[in-house]
């Protein structure tokens, strides 16, 4: 008889707020064995926190440390991180990796999907990402008509950003954290701080929106992001 092997699931559970986990992520995130989710070397355990909830006592949890450096590469991390999963899918055990967000869109889970779709069944449920969700916080309409969305990262050298903002209809800049005082003064050159909208944590207990001139730069979280809505404010 062939040993079945187990299931691998990426599973976006959206921005922060738990009411937002889809009904297909809550079924999978209830009935697998194994759980495993992101930490940081610090301890912080932003995903399992999210749907903590929800989990059973039973389920055997897999948790993945990963650097979040920009000096250090978080490559080696997945590699162990996907040996430990492969233990469980070969064992014939269902595994759903959590996703902030959206697995896809700047997800972590996609090294892990690299590393093991080709050797394990595997399943992406998508989730709310933060952009969509800090659309709605914020209570603006992103794009209208033939607009086009541009999402980058803050981590892009300033003269790419200079250059993709400046013919962009609407944008989301994502991962600010220590390059804020950079974005904001790109943001000033090209004469778009006064479209400019700051959110931190979108839909979590502790989100904040605060206006960017009243920004301390040394506080800024990873978790934050800047979005630039359509200049049209209404479609005929």
């Amino acid at each position: 008889m062939t040993h079945e092997t187990g299931r691998l699931y990426g599973l976006g559970i959206g921005p922060g707020d738990p009411e937002l986990l889809t009904l297909k992520a809550y079924r999978i995130l209830r009935s697998v064995p194994v759980i495993a989710y992101p930490t940081m070397e610090n301890g912080k355990v932003l995903a399992r926190a999210i749907v903590a909830d929800f989990l059973r006592p039973e389920q055997i949890e897999v948790p993945m440390p990963l650097p979040f450096s920009p000096v250090r590469s978080s490559q080696p991390y997945y590699d162990i991180a996907a040996e430990k999963l492969a233990e469980h899918l070969s064992a014939g055990r269902d595994v759903a990796v959590l996703c902030e967000g959206e697995p896809f869109l700047y997800g972590s889970f996609m090294y892990l999907f690299n590393r093991l779709s080709s050797k394990f069944q595997t399943e992406v449920v998508p989730g709310i990402s933060s952009t969509m969700a800090s659309a709605a916080a914020l209570g603006v309409p992103l794009t209208y008509r033939n607009d086009v969305l541009s999402i980058m990262p803050a981590t892009l050298e300033a003269d790419i950003l200079r250059d993709r903002l400046a013919v962009a209809d609407a944008a989301v800049i994502i991962k600010l954290g220590r390059h804020f005082s950079k974005v904001r003064d790109v943001l000033s050159e090209l004469g778009l701080l006064s479209r400019s909208l700051y959110i931190e944590r979108a839909t979590m207990p502790n989100q904040r929106i605060v206006p960017i001139a009243d920004i301390d730069a040394a506080d800024v979280p990873y978790w934050a992001l800047i979005m630039i809505p359509s200049l049209q404010t209404s479609v005929t």
